[in-house]
């Protein structure tokens, strides 16, 4: 996700500038046996939505050394940026919602039209839309089977309203999985510890040091 330097709102706005001054990397992928072809647009307002996070390359191994199973599981993913996650998803046969803020959706959708396996998509291709936490969440259904983030939580006013949306996507059951550097500059920990645990059973399943990379495993508790 990015976000504007506006303290009273922290989504930004789309100027019409977003591809002026901007570069692209494209960076091929193999995971899962499926090789993504990935481009990142550099410049602009793209900000950090530009590129590929390790987090999300680390949730991606997870899944894989996990066995996770994706076919046929209905997917949704917070704050996409670059989609490789969620594409990796689809290509794997998840039916896959790709979301993020508004400014991040061209790249988005690029990279989903160019990773459109050549026999087409196992289950559909993946719908990529505008979601902004705390806001459009409650346009969103709640019957999701996983719900996917990778390196989401780093600005802390947010959090509560990640926390707000996480509840609603997974009222209905969804299990969400979570791949975050542990910044401590950026209180990562207490979002984990304070916002998700106060209405979901939260699990460390990965950690990797080297990073400073955790994953966690997070269920909505039933409310009593």
């Amino acid at each position: 996700m990015i976000f504007a330097e506006d303290e009273d709102d922290p989504f930004p706005v789309d100027d019409g500038c977003l591809f002026s001054e901007t570069f692209s990397q494209e960076t091929a992928y193999r995971l899962m046996g499926e090789e993504l072809r990935i481009t990142q647009l550099f410049g602009a307002n793209l900000g950090v939505a530009a590129p590929v996070w390790e987090a999300a390359l680390h949730l991606c191994r997870f899944l894989e050394d996990q066995s996770v199973e994706l076919r046929g599981r209905r997917i949704i993913e917070l704050g996409a940026g670059t989609g490789v996650l969620g594409i990796l998803a689809a290509r794997r046969g998840a039916e896959v919602t790709l979301t993020d803020l508004p400014l991040a959706l061209p790249q988005l959708q690029a990279n989903v039209s160019a990773n459109a396996p050549p026999d087409g998509w196992p289950s559909a291709p993946p719908a990529v839309l505008p979601l902004r936490w705390g806001q459009d969440h409650l346009g969103f259904p709640a019957d999701w089977d996983v719900v996917l983030c990778a390196d989401i939580v780093y600005l802390p006013e947010t959090y509560p309203l990640l926390a707000e949306t996480l509840a609603h996507l997974c009222q209905n059951g969804a299990v969400a999985y979570l791949s975050s550097k542990m910044r401590r500059e950026h209180q990562t920990q207490s979002f984990y510890e304070e916002h998700l645990a106060s209405g979901f059973d939260v699990e460390l399943v990965h950690r990797d040091d080297k990073q400073n990379n955790n994953i966690y495993r997070a269920s909505k508790r039933a409310e009593q």
